[in-house]
């Protein structure tokens, strides 16, 4: 059962500056997003089923072991990733990436739980938390943290359209929130469906060629979302990868989704994977 969320607005201060974020007044029982209201509930139309596809895999390369991948994006030439795992949760520059160096890391304070990570403009990386509300900010050049915002419900996937000026979040339910990065108020969201209805354990996020490319917790499945519709319009099997790398006992869920808009190419991991691909699909 979901309650409804009334917004207000929050100062968080951090390092002397003041940064507004949305706080809600209830969140829903499972941590998810908090019904719609009737501006924002997406059209119960039944969606097409979608396409399926399966990933080719073009390169392997190293990934470190250690790292339980919750966000990852490209850019500048190399890799950002957000690791989770409270007391482990880090940021990080992996480049090149056919060595998989860490050139750059960050740890989180222990009271965090990293997750969905997104790039905001050439200069600013945003990092969500799992449960405590907060989404980091910092500078992409050196990771100095630069401010804060605060937010209702979990934190799962984070992407930046094309253009910069929206954020897309998911929260493990079926909603993603599209959010302002000016200061990080919710725009509108919407539902994500396909022809059996809500779909819902929505994680990391990717913005490619004007579309959401998701990762659905425990599948090894991206999910290809129309942001206009909220509709499934592809489902990329990805099973094959799981038999390529090294399993230990603390080897996870297929996470993490990587896109290079000027070479095309696409970059997929799982939670402490040996290895991260670089993958080709016919859409």
């Amino acid at each position: 059962m979901r309650q409804s969320i009334l917004f207000s607005t929050c100062l968080v201060f951090f390092g002397g500056a003041i940064l507004f974020g949305a706080c809600g007044g209830g969140v829903s029982s499972g941590g998810g997003a908090a019904s719609a209201t009737a501006s924002d509930r997406t059209a119960t139309k039944a969606a097409p089923e979608p396409k399926r596809v399966v990933a080719r895999v073009v390169a392997e390369y190293p990934h470190d072991p250690e790292a339980y991948t919750q966000g990852l994006l490209w850019s500048d030439g190399g890799l950002y990733e957000s690791t989770g795992e409270y007391g482990s949760s880090s940021l990080r520059r992996i480049e090149p990436v056919e060595t998989g160096r860490v050139v750059r890391s960050a740890p989180l304070s222990g009271q965090y739980f990293g997750e969905g990570l997104a790039l905001v403009g050439d200069s600013l990386l945003y990092q969500l938390t799992w449960r405590e509300q907060r989404c980091l900010v910092y500078d992409r050049s050196d990771f100095r943290q630069v401010g804060v915002f605060a937010y209702s419900g979990e934190g799962w996937g984070l992407t930046a359209n094309e253009a910069g000026d929206s954020l897309y979040m998911s929260d493990g339910s079926e909603w993603v929130r599209v959010l302002r990065p000016a200061d990080f108020a919710q725009q509108r969201r919407f539902a994500v469906r396909d022809h059996r209805g809500p779909v819902r354990e929505i994680n990391e996020l990717e913005w490619i060629g004007g579309r959401l490319w998701a990762n659905l917790y425990l599948t090894d499945r991206i999910a290809v979302i129309d942001p206009a519709t909220g509709h499934v319009t592809h489902y990329i099997d990805c099973s094959g990868l799981e038999t390529r790398i090294a399993h230990r006992r603390d080897t996870d869920v297929f996470n993490g989704i990587a896109y290079d808009p000027a070479s095309g190419r696409v970059f997929v991991t799982g939670k402490n994977w040996d290895k991260l691909f670089e993958i080709e699909v016919d859409l």
